[in-house]
């Protein structure tokens, strides 16, 4: 058996919006079942995002500490932003989020992984990056606001977030998922047989 995840899609007999916000919506789908019944099913509609393990020649993580207000906590994580405009290169959007929220680029860049977020209740895919051969941007630092104003910026050992992850101390789920995928690809065929920054990303079609 194959296992690899496939494309797939239930019959919608009707769908309607009843909440928009300004980046994402809520949509409800009438959908028909194996056995032929109908059921309502409600989810986020997103545009997708991205997210940056920066690693440093030092094996540390940049990472930020920001408020995080629908969970009431100060979360830390990599950099991460949205997908601003349909059918973005995500490499380009990932360069765009370490600039803005790190002031750094990175001269080497490598998919990490893939992931949907929350599949049963939002439709949000991230693709995470590795980012190495860091160094400080150009130019003055991005203006930030609201809760970015009061985001730190540090830079961790790998291991200790490794040692956060699985001590339940970390919970930010593109940390989580960077930080073990790039433990995963060392102990298997090494970070240089990742997937290349321009890898096609059925979830989110881009032009190169």
């Amino acid at each position: 058996m194959q296992v690899q995840d496939t494309p797939e899609e239930w019959r919608v007999v009707a769908t309607t919006t009843p909440f928009t916000g300004n980046k994402t919506s809520v949509r409800t789908d009438e959908v028909v079942m194996p056995d032929g019944s109908v059921v309502r099913r409600d989810y986020q509609v997103h545009p997708g995002s991205v997210a940056v393990l920066a690693l440093d020649d030092q094996d540390r993580v940049l990472v930020l500490r920001q408020y995080r207000h629908p969970v009431r906590q100060k979360l830390w994580e990599i950099p991460a932003g949205l997908l601003d405009v349909p059918g973005e290169n995500p490499l380009h959007a990932a360069q765009r989020e370490l600039y803005e929220e790190a002031h750094a680029k990175a001269g080497e860049w490598r998919v990490l992984a893939d992931v949907y977020t929350t599949p049963g209740g939002c439709d949000e895919a991230v693709r995470i990056f590795l980012a190495r051969d860091l160094a400080e941007a150009e130019g003055e630092r991005y203006a930030v606001a609201e809760e970015e104003a009061d985001m730190e910026v540090a830079r961790i050992p790998l291991d200790e977030l490794v040692r956060g992850v699985l001590a339940g101390e970390l919970h930010n789920n593109c940390l989580v998922v960077g930080v073990l995928s790039l433990v995963a690809a060392r102990a298997g065929d090494g970070v240089d047989a990742l997937r290349p920054a321009d890898a096609p990303w059925p979830a989110r079609p881009f032009e190169a």
